[in-house]
């Protein structure tokens, strides 16, 4: 008879202990990202004082990262937002439109995050092979989503050896680069401010948005052990744990890092480079020392493609598990007991993802998230304690309801000094989400047609 942590859910085996899931966790977050960022943010408020985005990021992070914890332990299953936004806005009503443009942005983000991972993958390489085109380069970055897709294919106590294989990768990549940065670093270099750096303008504010904007896409996936919570063991401790540590351990290396960078490479010359932790090791060590650099980054860039599949394919696998979704993606592989549709499926999509272009695509990922899923999550959190007596709460957020506030406010703020175009096309997202959850309501007559609910007519759409 298994013991209380081999018990299914949905079908899935908790086969995941923390370090694993702490591994997979910050793979998600790093990716890329940071090694590809850093120009931009420095871009954003013209100068080392843009680095208060990192911190400022950090906080938000910590704040929204506390509201995971606590519905993440209180509601360990595979899906994460999807049960969480239902059970607070109402299973039988509201929340089942909260629950559908939640799914509804994760089958537009999922692939477009993973391919955002997979065509930095291929533009990184591009410094060790110049003469890649545009088009070896997309085909560089389809591969690489369909090689994860295949290591996906499998049990989660292999995806767990291989995740936290694949984390040494990046432990060694990002201590090679503080290490270096220290031992040459410059403070004048690396303090060196503009003039009026720090005036509290409108300026100042606006790019102080701009920055954060950017450091949230670099900190995000601190939720992806929420998203295999059914595959977690011991979830009412291990999730909180997990969520908290990872924000926490890269909040320290991605300021140190940027630091160890700006005090190497002037910010002048550091906002226009393409591949900026290979031209930082090239300058002090020469190019074979930057090459080898920039085969850790793709090591960690291929990794986080893999963890960002490895969470978002559970996703539609909990909803049609439920009878909330389209039924194919609750297939569960008939031995190793994995959503093996929906790993399939995703896979495929962010390969055909990798054809779109890089371009603006990390601000309309953000605030998609935001109008569908992250403001709405802070006031879940707070629906959950008022109106679900019935559903206990192993971990509780400190300082209630601080902290959803701070994330609230601070996911406004990255809202509002993000651009016209982005606020309209995350609207826009959200508009025609209601309308697709109406029509489908309307064809299975389902709230707010106030009919009965059946999974065999959920199934059938």
């Amino acid at each position: 008879m298994p013991g209380a942590e081999e018990t299914l859910s949905l079908g899935l085996k908790r086969g995941m202990g923390l370090f694993p899931a702490l591994a997979s966790n910050m793979l998600n977050m790093v990716g890329v990202g940071p090694f590809l960022t850093i120009p931009l943010i420095l871009q954003a408020m013209h100068g080392p004082q843009a680095l208060l985005g990192w911190i400022l990021g950090a906080f938000i992070a910590l704040c929204d990262g506390l509201v995971w914890a606590e519905l993440g332990a209180a509601m360990p299953g595979s899906g994460g937002s999807y049960e969480y936004l239902q059970q607070a806005f109402g299973p039988q009503s509201l929340g089942r439109l909260m629950g559908f443009l939640f799914l509804w942005q994760v089958m537009l983000a999922a692939p477009l995050t993973a391919a955002s991972g997979a065509v930095g993958f291929a533009d990184y390489a591009r410094f060790l092979i110049p003469s890649l085109n545009v088009y070896e380069l997309k085909i560089i970055a389809i591969v690489i989503c369909l090689l994860c897709t295949v290591l996906l294919y499998r049990d989660i106590r292999s995806i767990a050896i291989i995740s936290a294989i694949l984390w040494v990768g990046l432990i060694a990549a990002m201590g090679v680069i503080i290490w270096s940065g220290l031992a040459h670093f410059q403070a004048a270099r690396a303090f060196h401010f503009p003039a009026g750096a720090f005036r509290p303008t409108s300026a100042f504010f606006m790019g102080l948005g701009a920055a954060t904007l950017i450091s949230m896409y670099d900190y995000s996936g601190y939720f992806n052990v929420c998203l295999i919570g059914g595959e977690i063991r011991n979830p009412s401790v291990n999730i909180p744990r997990c969520v908290l540590l990872s924000i926490g351990i890269l909040a320290v290396l991605y300021l140190t890092m940027s630091f160890s960078i700006v005090g190497v490479l002037p910010w002048q010359e550091a906002i226009h480079s393409q591949a900026i932790v290979s031209d930082f090791m090239e300058r002090m060590y020469g190019w074979h020392a930057a090459a080898l650099m920039t085969g850790l980054i793709l090591w960690v860039a291929f990794a986080s493609v893999f963890c960002v599949l490895l969470g978002y394919t559970r996703v539609p696998f909990a909803a049609a598990a439920e009878g909330h979704f389209f039924s194919r993606f609750a297939r569960l592989h008939p031995t190793r007991n994995f959503p093996s549709f929906s790993v399939v499926f995703m896979g495929v999509a962010s390969a055909a993802a990798c054809l779109l272009s890089l371009d603006a695509l990390i601000k309309t990922l953000i605030i998609i998230q935001i109008v569908t899923q992250f403001a709405a999550q802070c006031i879940a959190v707070t629906l959950i304690r008022r109106r679900r007596k019935d559903i206990a709460r192993p971990f509780s957020m400190p300082l209630y309801p601080i902290p959803a506030l701070v994330a609230l406010a601070g996911w406004l703020f990255i809202l509002a000094s993000s651009g016209s175009i982005y606020i309209l096309s995350g609207f826009f997202l959200l508009v025609f989400g209601i309308g697709a959850y109406l029509w489908r309501a309307r064809r299975i007559a389902v709230w707010p047609w106030d009919a009965p609910i059946t999974k065999r007519t959920e199934s059938a759409l």
